[in-house]
């Protein structure tokens, strides 16, 4: 995954940061569209939007911190549509420590579900 490459530099330059951003945002994007295929498999329909599948997913037990979930998505849509050196900073420290490791773990249950 891109994003684990970038959260592993040492101290980001701005660049590097924006980068992460990016990553950060492209997977957060593969990550609520795959919640959704994966809620229609099981026969759900209302989960069209980010904010829905998350909603479903942690109804159905395929996420366990929806709170988190939803708060990732309020700061996706504030870098995808406003940037700033401080925005980026605080940003990049919800993605290591709060918002990643919610992600690596949607990733680990539905590669369990894969393989089960």
């Amino acid at each position: 995954m891109l994003l684990e490459g970038a959260l592993a530099l040492e101290s980001p330059d701005i660049y590097q940061k924006a980068g992460l951003i990016q990553f950060f945002e492209t997977t957060f994007e593969l990550a609520w569209k795959l919640m959704k295929d994966y809620l229609e498999a099981e026969g759900f329909v209302e989960v069209s939007s980010p904010r829905a599948a998350i909603k479903k997913a942690f109804e159905t037990g395929l996420i366990e911190e929806g709170h988190v979930w939803l708060e990732l998505l309020l700061d996706r849509n504030l870098t995808a549509h406003t940037y700033s050196e401080g925005t980026a900073d605080k940003v990049e420290q919800l993605i290591q420590q709060k918002y990643y490791p919610v992600i690596r773990k949607l990733y680990e249950t539905l590669e369990q579900a894969a393989n089960a």
